[in-house]
């Protein structure tokens, strides 16, 4: 299973009338994929993978193959923004079994330093 963290990652229940949801399993596969698809996406200026440096603080599948994504940025004026958005919207549509992404970005809580995991900081010298 994928390390998570403290961040928040939850499957919406499926409508009663939906006979096309996958068993409920499949959902933590869902979430490692997208998880391993988010460690390809690596912040210009740091040369780390957006998930493991803390940008992403929520990830929801539903059981239509939908996922959203409440991520932030490392300062609130970046100026790839946009662009790292579609790097995330473009690498988590290349699951299988997603059917469609929404990136929302957050400025709360601010990121700092601390919501990187322990290996990025090991890697980068700050413990």
């Amino acid at each position: 299973m994928a390390d998570l963290d403290d961040r928040t990652i939850s499957v919406s229940a499926a409508p009663v009338a939906d006979t096309q949801s996958p068993p409920a399993g499949d959902a933590n596969g869902l979430i490692e994929a997208v998880v391993a698809a988010l460690r390809t996406v690596h912040d210009p200026e740091i040369p780390v993978n957006i998930y493991d440096l803390g940008l992403i603080y929520r990830i929801a599948p539903d059981h239509q193959g939908a996922v959203e994504i409440d991520m932030t940025l490392t300062a609130p004026g970046c100026p790839v923004a946009g662009e790292m958005m579609n790097w995330v919207r473009t690498a988590v549509s290349g699951v299988d079994g997603v059917e469609s992404v929404n990136v929302n970005l957050v400025f709360d809580p601010p990121w700092d330093r601390s919501k990187m995991s322990e290996d990025v900081q090991l890697e980068l010298g700050l413990l």
